[in-house]
C-alpha cells in the first residue's frame, strides 16, 4: 500500500530566493497588526475588564440599539451589547453590582426577564462576572505566562543552537503573535482566558516547527560544510518540508470541524488556531530560516586529517640532499 505524499520526495523549492519579498510582506502585516490593535482595539472580554456578561438569545435577530435602549431603560450602568456571528445571540456586558452574589443574580433575572417581555422568544442563555481587581491581575499573568515562554524559547534556541537560530526564533514569534493579535482586532472577537490558550499552543506548535527544521540546517552545515548558506537552507527546508505539510493539514483538518461544528462559544478560539498553524507554518520557511542569512550564519569549515585546514600551506624546515 502506498503511503499518502502531500509533498513529492523530489521537491527542490528556492525558498531563500524569495526571502526579500518575504520580508516585505512579513514588516508589512506586522505594521498593519499593530496599527489595527492600535486604532481599533481588542474586543476585551470580561476576564480582562471585569463585569457581568450575559449572553441572550433571541427568536428573530434584533437590532442591537432597540435592545441597548432597552437595557438602559432599566438603570443597572452602561451596557456594551456586541453580536455573536449566530445574529440571533448577543452579549450584553454590564458593570458588577455593589453587594453579594445574590446582586449579580438579581441583575442577570432582571435583564433577562425585560428582554423576554419586550422581544418574545428571548431566552437566558449563560452569564459570566468577574471583578475588575481579578481581571488586572489576570492581564498582567497573562503577559507574564505569553513572555516567559518566548524568553524561554529564544534560550533554548541559543543554547541548542547558536545565537543566530534564537533571534530568528523570536523574530519570528512576535510576528505570529502580531497576526493574531491583527486578526482579533480586525474581526473583534472577544479576547478572553481561551484566546490567551490559543496563542501559548500557537508558539508552542510554532517553535515546534522551528526546532526542527533548525535542526536539519544544523546537520546539513555540518554534513556539506562547503555548500554556500542559501542552499544549506533550501535543502533543509525541502527536507522538512513534508512533515511541515503533513502536520499543519491534519491539525487544520481538525479544526476546521471545531470551527464549523463547535459553535460559536469555540469560534474565537478555533480561528486563532487555525490563524496561527498558517501563519507559524509560513514563518517557519520563508522568516525564522531566511533570517539566518541575514544574521551572518556560516558553515565551518571542514579541518584535514592532521588538523590542517583546507586551502591552508603546510610550512616546515627544508631538508638537505
Amino acid at each position: 500500500m502506498r503511503l499518502l505524499k502531500l509533498v513529492p520526495d523530489n521537491t527542490n523549492l528556492k525558498f531563500v530566493s524569495l526571502r526579500k519579498w518575504a520580508f516585505g510582506l512579513t514588516l508589512l502585516l506586522s505594521l498593519l497588526a499593530v496599527g489595527l490593535v492600535v486604532t481599533k482595539g481588542l474586543n476585551m472580554g470580561v476576564d480582562f475588564v471585569g463585569g457581568v456578561l450575559i449572553e441572550e438569545k433571541f427568536a428573530t435577530p434584533p437590532s442591537i440599539d432597540a435592545v441597548r435602549t432597552e437595557v438602559d431603560r432599566l438603570g443597572v450602568g452602561e451596557a456594551s451589547i456586541q453580536s455573536f456571528s449566530d445574529p440571533k445571540t448577543l452579549s450584553i456586558r454590564l458593570p458588577v453590582p455593589a453587594g453579594d452574589e445574590g446582586a449579580t443574580n438579581r441583575l442577570v433575572k432582571k435583564v433577562s426577564d425585560d428582554l423576554a417581555v419586550k422581544f418574545p422568544g428571548a431566552t437566558f442563555s449563560k452569564y459570566d462576572t468577574i471583578s475588575g481587581k481579578v481581571s488586572d491581575e489576570l492581564i498582567s499573568k497573562g503577559l507574564l505566562a505569553v513572555g516567559l515562554a518566548i524568553l524561554g524559547i529564544a534560550l533554548f534556541a541559543v543554547v541548542r543552537f547558536e545565537w543566530q537560530f534564537g533571534v530568528s526564533t523570536v523574530v519570528a514569534i512576535v510576528h505570529d503573535l502580531l497576526m493574531t493579535l491583527g486578526f482579533f482586532a480586525l474581526t473583534q472577537f472577544e479576547f478572553d482566558l481561551n484566546i490567551v490558550a490559543a496563542v501559548l499552543t500557537i508558539i508552542s506548535y510554532s517553535i515546534n516547527d522551528k526546532i526542527v527544521i533548525d535542526d536539519r540546517i544544523r546537520e546539513n552545515m555540518r554534513r556539506y560544510r562547503k555548500m554556500d548558506m542559501r542552499e544549506i537552507i533550501d535543502l533543509s527546508v525541502n527536507e522538512t518540508l513534508p512533515r511541515t505539510v503533513m502536520t499543519s493539514v491534519t491539525i487544520l483538518l481538525a479544526l476546521v470541524a471545531m470551527l464549523v461544528l463547535g459553535g460559536h462559544v469555540l469560534r474565537g478560539f478555533t480561528a486563532a488556531m487555525i490563524l496561527g498553524i498558517v501563519v507559524g507554518t509560513y514563518s517557519s520557511i520563508y522568516v525564522s530560516s531566511s533570517l539566518l542569512i541575514t544574521l551572518g550564519l556560516r558553515a565551518d569549515p571542514a579541518p584535514r586529517k592532521g588538523g590542517v585546514q583546507d586551502g591552508a600551506e603546510r610550512v616546515g624546515p627544508k631538508v638537505e640532499r
